[in-house]
């Protein structure tokens, strides 16, 4: 079995990331607790995928992405975007965009260097609770979704004054997506609760797998 090689470390409220390589496979850590691995990625490129489907023909979407992660959701919304389409990343960890800029770049096509992407060192919440009817699209790939393990202030993003905040940052049928690596029926009841009319997922993080992570696909009226 070939070990892991610790690649770099960023502090987090909840703790410290542990960025590891393993042959050709990349890992993200807390506590021990494996967030990503560049071999499962399935569910997050779905997430964009659903939630940007009925913008690709759409001229100067404006897209806003709450959390970095290693880069697939991004690219899979570039995918199915314009040209002309503006795609704003909310990173909260700074090293986590490092090792985007470095050696995870390559996992997901170098999404940063795309002339469409801009990538702020920021709370997604921040972004969102300035915005007034500006996104077509707001992709949650924050924590581990509701349940916000790594740090317990993600919890904010996803209570009903949070959901409001969203809708009110989308433009009239905008959409907001949400990743989790689990159910929540109560999520799902705030969500509708504030308005939106919700679809749900649950999907394999990876071809093969038994595993299922949930997207909620939530409209804005």
């Amino acid at each position: 079995m070939v070990p892991w090689q610790e690649l770099g470390r960023a502090r987090v409220p909840g703790g410290e990331l542990v960025l590891s390589k393993r042959g050709e496979e990349f890992a993200i850590r807390l506590r021990g607790a494996e967030l990503m691995n560049s071999r499962a990625h399935q569910s997050e490129e779905l997430l964009a995928t659903l939630a940007c489907k009925r913008l690709s023909e759409q001229s100067g979407v404006r897209v806003l992405i709450g959390g970095l992660g290693m880069g697939f959701t991004a690219r899979a919304a570039l995918a199915a975007l314009a040209t002309d389409a503006r795609v704003e990343i909310a990173e909260l960890v700074p090293g986590v965009v490092e090792w985007n800029r470095g050696p995870l770049a390559h996992l997901a096509g170098h999404p940063l260097d795309d002339p469409r992407v801009t990538v702020e060192v920021a709370d997604v919440s921040r972004l969102i609770g300035e915005a007034d009817g500006i996104y077509q699209a707001i992709l949650l790939d924050v924590d581990n979704g509701p349940d916000a393990f790594t740090a317990p202030g993600n919890a904010a993003l996803y209570g009903a004054p949070g959901l409001k905040r969203a809708r009110r940052a989308l433009v009239p049928r905008g959409v907001l997506a949400v990743w989790s690596v689990e159910d929540d029926p109560a999520f799902t009841g705030r969500l509708t609760g504030v308005g939106f009319t919700v679809e749900q997922h649950k999907v394999a993080p990876r071809s093969g797998s038994g595993a299922r992570h949930v997207l909620w696909i939530a409209r804005a009226p």
